[in-house]
This record gives C-alpha cells, sequence and structure tokens, in this order.
C-alpha cells in the first residue's frame, strides 16, 4: 500500500501555459474492445478511421492491462498505479475510497492549465471523479449508465417487465435520471441512426464541446469514453449490414487451456444474465452452437465499426478546427475479451486473450508514423507518457514508465516485462464461494507465468500458495497448454517466479 501524500503536484498557473503551444489531450477510451482492428492485422473487420489514426502515431502491439475487468482497469490506467496500491480489485470499489488523494492523470491535467472535460466512461460507468473534471457531460434522456439502451420492441418489453419485477420485489434501484438498469437481449439491431443509441449522442455533444474549446485560450483534455462494444452488443442496422456473419471465423481453440486449474476460465456471468443467453455452455462444456456463436460474432463486429464510425467523426472535426497538428491523440481499450476463445464469451483471466489491449498513441510529438511496435507496454505507463510528451514533470510514485523513447523509434523498448493479476471470487457465481483466489501474472517477450493464491479478503492480502501456470510463446501463441508441471522448465519457473516479485510484492 503507497503512502499517497506526495501526489498532489504544485499547480501551474493557467497564465503560463496561455498562448503557449502544449499539445491539446484527445483520450479515447472504448470499453471491452479487443486488438480486433485492421490496424492489427483483422482484414474483415471494418474500422478504417481507427486504421487511419494508426497511420498517423504507433500502434502497441503487445500492451497490456493490470487487471482484465473494467474498473480495476480504468483505476490502473488513470492513476498509473497497480491494483494492489489502489487496492481496487472489483466493480464496486471508487478508488477515493482506499486512496482519497491521489491524483489521476486528467485531475494532474487540470491543476497544469489544462481545461478537462470528460463524457463518457472514462472512469468506470457510475464512479465518476469530480476532481478530474472542469466539466463532465451526460446526453439528456438516457441512463446514468448507458450500457443497456434498447429501442426494439421485444427488448422493450423484456425490459419493462425485469423492472416491474424489480419494483414488486422492493429491488429496485433507479439512477438520478429516474432510470432502473436492466438488461433485455444480448444484441440488437436497430434500423436508426447513430444518435439514437449514446455513443453516436455523445459523439454529437462532444464535437459541439470541441468547438467551444478551440476558442479557449488554453490547452485541453478531453475524454470520450465509448460504451460499445461492451454488451448489450447494440447497434444501428448499417453497421451489421457491413458482415456477412459467414465470413467471420470462429475461435479455434474452443478449450480451457490444458493442465491449467479448472478455476482459471470461469463461467461468464455476465453474458448468461442476458435474456436470450441463459442457454450459453460452461467453459468446460460443449462449445456453443455454430448459429449462435456467429450471432454474438456479428453483433460485436457491428459494434466495432459503429465506434470507429464515431471515432471518425471525432477525428473530422479535429482537422476541421485546425486542431489536428496540436493534438495527441489516445485511443485504448480497457482490457481484451474472449469472442469463444476458451469455449468462454467475457473477459476476466490472466491470459493474453484478456489482458492484451488495443493502444494507439497518435498525433502531435509521435516522430514514427504508421509504425506498429512490439515493445511491451502497460497501462500505467500511459499516464506518465502524456506527461512526457506534454512537457509536465512526471510523479515519481507512478509505477510505469514514460513510452515517449518507443514513439520516436519503435524498435526502442522500456521494460522486459509487463504485469497483471485478477482476483476471482467476486463475480457473478464466483462471489457465492467461501474462499477467494489471487492470480498473479507476468508477461514477458516469451513467456506468460501465473501464480495463484488464496486470498484474505478480510485483510487484503495473499494466503496460501495455489498453483502456478506457464505459456510459451514461441511454440504456443494462444497459450493453450500449461506447461509450469514439465520438470524440463525447471530452470524457466526459477527465472519467471523471479521476474514476477520484480513486479509484485509477493
Amino acid at each position: 500500500m503507497l503512502v499517497l501524500s506526495s501526489c498532489q503536484q504544485p499547480k501551474e498557473k493557467t497564465e503560463e501555459l496561455k498562448n503557449s503551444n502544449r499539445p491539446n489531450i484527445l483520450f479515447i477510451p472504448v470499453d471491452d474492445l479487443r486488438p480486433e482492428l485492421g490496424a492489427y492485422g483483422n482484414e474483415i473487420i471494418k474500422s478504417p478511421n481507427i486504421d487511419a489514426l494508426a497511420n498517423n502515431g504507433v500502434t502497441f502491439d503487445r500492451a497490456y492491462c493490470q487487471q482484465a475487468v473494467c474498473t480495476t482497469s480504468r483505476t490502473s490506467l488513470l492513476t498509473g498505479l497497480r491494483p494492489d496500491s489502489t487496492q481496487v480489485w472489483d466493480l464496486k470499489t471508487h478508488f477515493r475510497d482506499n486512496v482519497p488523494d491521489v491524483v489521476t492523470l486528467p485531475q494532474y491535467f487540470k491543476n497544469n492549465g489544462y481545461y478537462t472535460v470528460g463524457t463518457g466512461k472514462t472512469f468506470h460507468n457510475t464512479l465518476q471523479d469530480s476532481l478530474a473534471w472542469n466539466e463532465y457531460l451526460h446526453v439528456d434522456g438516457f441512463p446514468f449508465d448507458p450500457d443497456a439502451v434498447y429501442l426494439n420492441q421485444d427488448n422493450l418489453i423484456i425490459q419493462k417487465e425485469r423492472e416491474l419485477n424489480r419494483v414488486k420485489k422492493g429491488t429496485a434501484k433507479f439512477d438520478k435520471y429516474g432510470f432502473i438498469y436492466t438488461k433485455a437481449k444480448a444484441i440488437e439491431m436497430a434500423d436508426v441512426d447513430d444518435d439514437a443509441y449514446y455513443d453516436g449522442a455523445q459523439t454529437t455533444m462532444a464535437i459541439k464541446k470541441m468547438r467551444e474549446l478551440k476558442n479557449l485560450n488554453q490547452p485541453f483534455f478531453l475524454s470520450v469514453g465509448f460504451y460499445k462494444p461492451h454488451l448489450p452488443f447494440n447497434a444501428p442496422k448499417k453497421y451489421w449490414d457491413l458482415y456477412n456473419p459467414e465470413d467471420i471465423p470462429l475461435a479455434e481453440n474452443q478449450f480451457p487451456p490444458k493442465n491449467s486449474p479448472s478455476f482459471t476460465v470461469h463461467g461468464d456471468a455476465e453474458m448468461r444474465s442476458y435474456a436470450d443467453r441463459k442457454d450459453l455452455p460452461r467453459p468446460h462444456e460443449q462449445p456453443y452452437e455454430e448459429t449462435k456463436q456467429r450471432e454474438l460474432l456479428h453483433a460485436y463486429y457491428a459494434c466495432v465499426s459503429y465506434i470507429d464510425a464515431q471515432i471518425g467523426r471525432l477525428m473530422d472535426e479535429l482537422d476541421r478546427l485546425g486542431l489536428k497538428e496540436n493534438t495527441i491523440v489516445v485511443l485504448w481499450g480497457d482490457h481484451g475479451w474472449k469472442l469463444g476463445e476458451y469455449n468462454s464469451w467475457g473477459k476476466q483471466t490472466n491470459y493474453e486473450i484478456d489482458t492484451r489491449v488495443p493502444l494507439i498513441i497518435s498525433g502531435k510529438n509521435v516522430k514514427e508514423k504508421g509504425k506498429i511496435t512490439k515493445s511491451l507496454a502497460e497501462f500505467v505507463d500511459v499516464y506518465p507518457t502524456l506527461l512526457d510528451m506534454s512537457g509536465l514533470n512526471i510523479p515519481k510514485h507512478l509505477h510505469g514508465k514514460s513510452l515517449k523513447p518507443i514513439l520516436e523509434n519503435t524498435n526502442t523498448s522500456v521494460k522486459d516485462a509487463a504485469y497483471s493479476q485478477f482476483l476471482l471470487g467476486r463475480f457473478g457465481p464466483l462471489k457465492e464461494r467461501k474462499e477467494e483466489r489471487m492470480g498473479y501474472a507476468v508477461r514477458t517477450d516469451r513467456y506468460r507465468y501465473v501464480e495463484w493464491y488464496y486470498w484474505n479478503k478480510e485483510e487484503n492480502i495473499k494466503g496460501d500458495f495455489i498453483a502456478k501456470e506457464l505459456f510459451d510463446h514461441e511454440s504456443d501463441p494462444e497459450e493453450l497448454i500449461n506447461i509450469a508441471n514439465e520438470t524440463s522448465n525447471k530452470n524457466i519457473l526459477a527465472q519467471m517466479s523471479e521476474e514476477l516479485r520484480k513486479g509484485f510484492s509477493l
């Protein structure tokens, strides 16, 4: 647990930044976005605007989140601290309950003369942070948490029935706008304009705000956090029409990793909570029937293309306003997401498929344009990178390293390993277990290594050792076979265990 009293940094005077050439920041978090884009080599998905963004910057092919679940991942990126320091390992904990004085990334820019504006999902859904923003914007007429916005009649009926049932039981929770967060089906194709769903409407709002920001005599930090492709996979029909579901390949590894503990890939509770996915098989059962797999893949791809179009609108307006040349654009997805891999449909593991994330840094002060780097990177690196690129001092307490050297030379490396972790026992049916388990993972150039421990949830410390996993990406890039129990790997295991301890106090 870090002592964060040193996090408060002295404010520079706003006047010193007026008329300066400090770059603007356009920050684009995208929820549940895999590195499933043209810029990452997918030739089927339609992502021309993100690909254009990549052509003006650097695409990090091996970037990793610190925990593959929304709140924790976003907290680590926005505080620059690993989960064990913020003690945010689940969806409900607000980091300010544990580290009240921490200065977040947008807050640091705000303290140093930037005008900060947040829209959509930057921090997790309803767990916002008022200290970060000069303004936080929300589109009128939508729920405070607009994940589950439906437009088709069949879904609206299911939604209303579930809401009425909750009201009768006394379990309904109304948000500050009078909405109840209620799921219906997991997918929806509606013949509507983009702004009928929240992400389109907030893009229109962000464009309007961008025009106002142009006239400020100070740099800005604008975050436009997109909700899709998070479940439910709802998108306008025109984006569904971009695809023939028969052209989208199914996952080849529809089985859990061999020789790994059975608990490491668990039951996809999030997907199963939707009205049309009660029949979703468990990871150790037979795979989902092919037509339903293709239905989900089609819906996910449609949502990605829908968000890609909104990003294109933002970039077009940035260019039209003459702001493009002096703006750093950062696009990131908060974690990976399984689309049938390991016979699973969700996030929340320590594996490559869930911890590897899209990260593209583009625009001002990026010297290498249109390059892909294999250098290892982590989300905790984003905070010091943006400060470094903007000419601001980097606080010493941050856990990451600046990636600026890689933006100047994509063959450069700033670290030898990336670290992730996951706490099992607080999500879906797993929360009924008496014990919790923490898995700590390290990814090097060649290997992924994981150690699992029982977790003492009263004291928030690890308990007894349970198991270990080792995957060799040279021979097994999909992490299909755990080789930790092979005696020939004794020396490698010792090396990787030592590497793991460099990132965690184990």
